[in-house]
Order: structure tokens, then sequence, then C-alpha cells
């Protein structure tokens, strides 16, 4: 099924733009042949919003394949990574407001933290460690600076620890708490600053915010950013009245592992019986929301349009340039700093902001894009990128695990980008 905004409501006018439009079209064919029906996706959702309007709108296969669902407007997906730069929004408003600066010793907020070490050797009852070359900062934590690690990177005796302790597991059990008060006591993978490292550093920055802000993580986001910019389908949760729009979650090959030509989509997350009908023990900034497309592409939206949507600021204009260029120290790429064993594609030519990766060399990357835009994704494959040079956002709904599977993003940069 595919919907392009008719021409009454986008400005086709020009030749332009007609030719954008109409060749917008080939992202149709293109995920319908090359995923859905070869039984690759379950289901795709893609949006591309330029210059005011909706461009393309393409709904693709099935929401759950098991119930013959068809992929919907309503559709709601766990956007899991997605959720950092909300989490990231929502830190720099309490920035703004002065509550907390960037250089702050993250001790400084977390006391029990003053004392943190770093990795020497050892492992979990028995490490070695060895005094930072510098406290860690908020900064290292939207950046990914700070040393913390995530345990499905399965590349140190520090993410086996967090593995063993399920920290920053977040469809499990276990509370945001609990996991501060752990890692008070488990070195980090590298002094602060010296390298980068995907990690639960932004379940940290949520932490901060409810501590700072006086409220529960979860109000302070439905209060300053959801309620303000119209998102009503977003949250740690689907509510019983909107549990028949959760999209089934699927699963093909292993994180890190080409995917075998007969490989088959398993269900990874059934809508009926998942952990996301229930609200969680664990608020996850990291990765613990639902969205539906029409919410993300709004919150997208004010971040293109400079912290404002539709007369509504959330942030400042500075604030936004602030956070979508490149804080890497010394200004490199990902390639130079980081030791993350995770990658969802190349990074030549990629920096990373304040909850975000930008693009700071669009010739390194050797895809189409522009220096300039900032992006991210999620383990379900979902994935969007916002373009101020071209007025444009480009978003990916699907729920497939890994998102390393196939070269969706690459591929969808391509087929819109070539489309100007």
């Amino acid at each position: 099924m595919t919907s392009i905004t008719p021409t009454s409501s986008i400005h086709l006018g020009s030749e332009n733009a007609r030719s954008f439009a109409a060749r917008l079209a080939r992202v149709d064919r293109f995920f319908a042949e090359k995923y859905v029906k070869p039984g690759k996706l379950a289901g795709s959702f893609v949006q591309v919003w330029r210059r005011g309007e909706l461009a393309l709108n393409s709904l693709q296969g099935m929401a759950d394949l098991e119930r013959d669902v068809p992929m919907a407007e309503d559709t709601i997906f766990r956007i899991y990574s997605m959720t950092k730069p909300i989490t990231a929004v929502a830190l720099m408003i309490l920035f703004e407001e002065g509550r907390i600066a960037l250089d702050d010793p993250v001790a400084k907020h977390i006391p029990a933290w003053a004392d943190l070490r770093v990795y020497a050797s050892g492992e979990l009852g028995a490490f070695n460690t060895q005094p930072p070359a510098r406290p860690m900062q908020v900064v290292d934590l939207l950046r990914h600076t700070s040393g913390l690690t995530y345990g499905f990177q399965r590349r140190t005796p520090v993410d086996a620890a967090y593995r063993k302790l399920r920290l920053g597991e977040v469809e499990l059990s276990g509370t945001l708490d609990a996991m501060i008060a752990a890692l008070a006591g488990l070195p980090l993978e590298f002094s602060p600053g010296e390298a980068w490292n995907y990690s639960v550093s932004t379940d940290v920055l949520g932490y901060l915010i409810g501590k700072i802000s006086g409220q529960p993580f979860e109000t302070f986001l439905q209060e300053r950013i959801f309620a303000p910019l119209g998102m009503v389908d977003t949250g740690f949760h689907v509510p019983p009245e909107k549990a028949q729009r959760l999209a089934a979650c699927y699963a093909i090959g292993q994180l890190g592992r080409a995917v075998a030509p007969d490989s088959k989509l398993t269900l990874q997350d059934d809508p009926r019986t998942s952990s996301y009908l229930q609200p969680p023990s664990f608020i996850s900034g990291g990765g613990g929301l639902v969205s539906t497309a029409a919410d993300y592409m709004r919150f997208a939206r004010m971040l293109l349009g400079g912290g404002t949507l539709d007369g509504t600021r959330i942030l400042g204009r500075k604030t936004v340039e602030l956070m979508t260029v490149n804080h890497l120290p010394g200004g490199v790429d990902l390639p130079q700093l980081s030791r993350s064993m995770f990658s969802e594609g190349a990074y030549n030519g990629v920096g990373f902001g304040l909850g975000l990766a930008t693009t700071i060399a669009a010739a390194q990357t050797l895809t189409l894009g522009s220096t300039g835009d900032f992006f991210w994704g999620g383990a379900a494959s979902t994935f969007f990128v916002v373009d101020p040079r071209e007025d444009m956002v480009i978003m990916l709904l699907t729920q497939l695990i890994p998102s390393t599977a196939y070269a969706l993003r690459r591929e969808l940069r391509t087929l819109v980008y070539a489309g100007l």
C-alpha cells in the first residue's frame, strides 16, 4: 500500500517538486520487491518530509504476520535507541534553564560516583583498577565518551559484568535507581573522553533528568516534550486501549553476522504478550519508548525547525545547533575514536553530537547525504535523518532485530537523495 500526499496538500506546482514526488515512488517498489515480498521484512513505513510538506507516506506489508494485521498509519513501534535523541533534548531543556552544565562532573549530581575508577585487569569480583585521567562530565554521557558500556558489546570483562548483573536490559526487571547504584561499584572501560563506546550513558541522563527536575523522568518527558508537541502515542508502554495497534517484532540472523540467504523471520516479541503492554520497572532513556510515525515525525520536525514546531518552542535554535555539531574530542570521526563493537554501518565522515550522530564530511561516507545532517536509529531497524540543508526529514519504521541485518538505512538514503 502506498500513499503519496495528494496535490491539494503538497506543493507540486513546480517541475522539480513533481519530479521529486515521482522519483520517491521508487521507495515503494524497492522495499516491496527486495524486502517485503521475499519475507525479509514483515512490513515497513517510510516517510519523507520536505519543505513543509509530507512528500512520501509509504506503507508496505504487515505489522503482524501471524494475525494478518497490515501496516497502518497508527501502528505503534518499539523505537529502542531512537529514544536517545528525545532524552538528550530533555537534558538540554534543563541545560537551557541553567540547572545543569555540560562540563559538570557527573559526581556532582550522583555523589556515589565520586570514586569511579578505570579497568586495568581482572573480572567481576576481582577487578584491578586505576584512577581516571579526569572525572566523567555530563557531556561525556551525551556523546558516549563516558567509559560506560553495554552488556551486548561482548568485548571486555567489564561488559561481561554488565551482562551478569543484567544492567541496562530494557525488557527485563530492575530499576533505574538500582542500575545507578550498581554502576558505582564497577570500573569504567576507559578514562572519560579517551574513546567512544555505545553505552548506557543515555539511561544515566534519564536518571539525572528525574533528579534535577524533581519529578519522574517519564513525567518530565510527557509534560515538556510529548504533550507540547502533540505526541499522543509515545510512552514507555502501550496502554490497553491501544494494544491492538502494537506491531510484532521479528528477528533474523545474529548481531554482527551476515544473514544467510535462506534465513527466515522469527517472532521476537508477540504484540499480544509483549512486555511493552505493562508499565516497566526500568524506565530507559536509552531505549525504552514506543511511538508512531506521526509522533516521531513531529519530534524530528521540531529539530529541523531549530527547536520549534507549529509555534511551540521546545529548545532554542542555538541549543539545537550545539547538539548537532561534532563533539568528539579532537573533532575526529567515529572510526578514529570508537572502541565499540556496535555498528549499524560504516561511520567514516560521521561524528557524534549531543545525543545524535552527525555527518562532518559527506564525501567520506560514500553515500548520499549532506555535511551537517544528523541522525540515529534503533535496534529494531528504525531510523531517522534530519537534513537542514535540504529542509528534509527521512524516517523508516519497521520491527526487525538486529538492525545490522540489512543495509536498509544506507539504501533508503540513496533512494531519497537520488530523487532531489
